[in-house]
């Protein structure tokens, strides 16, 4: 059975399968060819709440790598993957690492790349 994983922030990009990349804190236990369910939402949910699937995905690709690396060449193309097209890669690890986990932009993050095993990505 696949593993799940929220993608609350990027739910829209998924449904439009224009996400294909994550990084994550942990995950380093993921290898390629490891399949993921995405969901609204995984954990969190209120009694009842329903877990809502979005998508199907196989993984091709797992590194590590520092945050920094957003702030090099390649760093907005790769947020366009991520899901977050044309923001500054300095928020996106403000917002999403920094406040939210408390991360620095020279700690390593798992960066899990994706294909969509409904055919759905380009």
């Amino acid at each position: 059975m696949p593993r799940l994983m929220s993608v609350t922030f990027t739910e829209q990009a998924v449904v439009e399968r224009r996400k294909t990349v994550t990084r994550r804190k942990g995950w380093t236990f993921l290898k390629a060819g490891d399949r993921l369910t995405l969901c609204r939402k995984v954990m969190g949910r209120k009694p009842g709440e329903p877990l809502v699937r979005l998508a199907e995905v196989e993984v091709t690709m797992v590194s590590r790598e520092p945050l920094r690396w957003l702030h090099g060449p390649g760093g907005r193309m790769e947020l366009a993957f991520e899901g977050f097209p044309g923001m500054d890669p300095a928020e996106f690890i403000r917002r999403y690492f920094t406040e939210a986990q408390g991360m620095q932009p020279d700690d390593h993050v798992t960066r899990i790349e994706w294909r969509y095993l409904d055919g759905g990505d380009a």
